[in-house]
């Protein structure tokens, strides 16, 4: 059994991205925990937020916890610019996630407008 969210592409996407950040930050040498530590959050905060909105009966609650993924997609963007300045991060790969992060903002916007209607 499986949960009506988990088959969200987006959703999907989302946790296929968290596992991607975390396999790179875990590379990261010591002395960037506070860099680690947000992005990790950041990147799970989309899936989890995505989540926790399916989980809410009131249209305007889903809503809420849908922005909130947005606005966690969108802290990801300077973290994984800062993580490419410092060398953490190659920029291909910066580029290759920030371009999973549109799309996946874009989803987001789609799943919003979805509830207006």
């Amino acid at each position: 059994m499986s949960f009506m969210f988990e088959n969200l592409l987006v959703y999907q996407k989302s946790v296929d991205l968290a596992e991607k950040i975390s396999n790179h930050t875990d590379t990261f040498p010591k002395g960037n925990y506070y860099l680690i530590d947000q992005i990790n959050r950041a990147s799970l905060s989309i899936a989890a937020n995505i989540a926790e909105g399916n989980g809410r009966f009131h249209k305007g609650d889903r809503k809420q916890f849908f922005y909130i993924s947005r606005g966690s997609t969108h802290e990801c963007v300077p973290l994984i610019e800062v993580a490419k300045r410092k060398n953490l991060i190659p920029g291909d790969k910066a580029i290759e996630i920030k371009n999973e992060l549109e799309v996946i903002a874009k989803m987001l916007s789609g799943l919003i407008k979805g509830l207006d209607s």
